[in-house]
């Protein structure tokens, strides 16, 4: 039900989330919240977040572009439903309950997550929006942390970090995708021909030994999950150290 305007559209009374929890008594079958959420995020993976506009998914889901108005009140409405539909990839298994393990596991969920859908790291609000599933994700890992004799503060810096870590490293593994997707190049090796002439002269100044010495004695140049999970190592190892847990 509309209530006061927002930039000339109607803003609903209630919020987002209260009207996914109770819905309208008879909603029209072809248009709900769910559907919007998944119908967006279906055109971003297919072609990015730039291609998500309400005129757009108006055509998908088969309404006039006022018909989608009357659900979600603008991009923020519409990033929150697509984050609330990735943060239900984050299904941590019950049974892990130890809290370095909870939050390695939610580590490598959201570089999962991130992987299979690259425009999440772009979305202005991605690591703040409030959706029920990503407040379950941080209950979850603050729940994992809680009874160790940490205070509250020092618990959401601990999963704040990792959560930091994990989407900042996703964030930069998806960019060099996409970046070396654009150059045509489709290895570690062809990518490191295409910049050979670059790396070439910047090595042969003889500024950089270390860097050089990494280029040519390392052996896991590619090797993007191992990379992954060894930082996470080092900050889980660096949580524990910090707090004696």
């Amino acid at each position: 039900m509309a209530g006061q305007k927002k930039d000339g559209k109607a803003v609903p009374d209630k919020s987002l989330w209260e009207r996914l929890d109770k819905p309208a008594a008879a909603p029209r079958a072809s248009l709900s919240l769910e559907r919007i959420g998944a119908v967006a995020v279906r055109v971003a993976d297919a072609e990015g977040l730039a291609a998500v506009t309400m005129r757009r998914l108006a055509t998908e889901l088969g309404v006039a572009p006022m018909a989608a108005y009357r659900h979600v009140s603008g991009k923020d409405d519409l990033w929150a439903l697509m984050a609330e539909r990735v943060a239900a990839e984050h299904r941590i298994p019950d049974e892990l309950t130890e809290w370095r393990e909870v939050l390695h596991a939610f580590a490598l969920l959201t570089r999962e997550m991130m992987l299979r859908h690259p425009w999440v790291g772009q979305l202005p609000t991605a690591l703040f929006v409030l959706t029920p599933g990503r407040m379950a994700i941080a209950e979850r890992q603050l729940a994992a942390l809680d009874g160790l004799g940490l205070d509250e503060d020092s618990m959401m810096a601990a999963f704040r970090t990792v959560s930091a870590y994990a989407h900042g490293a996703a964030s930069s593994e998806t960019a060099l995708r996409e970046w070396t997707r654009s150059e045509g190049w489709s290895s570690g090796d062809e990518t490191r021909m295409g910049l050979a002439p670059q790396m070439t002269y910047l090595m042969g100044t003889g500024r950089y030994p270390t860097y050089r010495r990494y280029g040519l004695r390392s052996r896991r140049k590619d090797d993007a999950t191992w990379m992954f999970e060894t930082g996470l190592e080092c900050v889980l190892d660096g949580i524990a150290a910090r707090f004696g847990i």
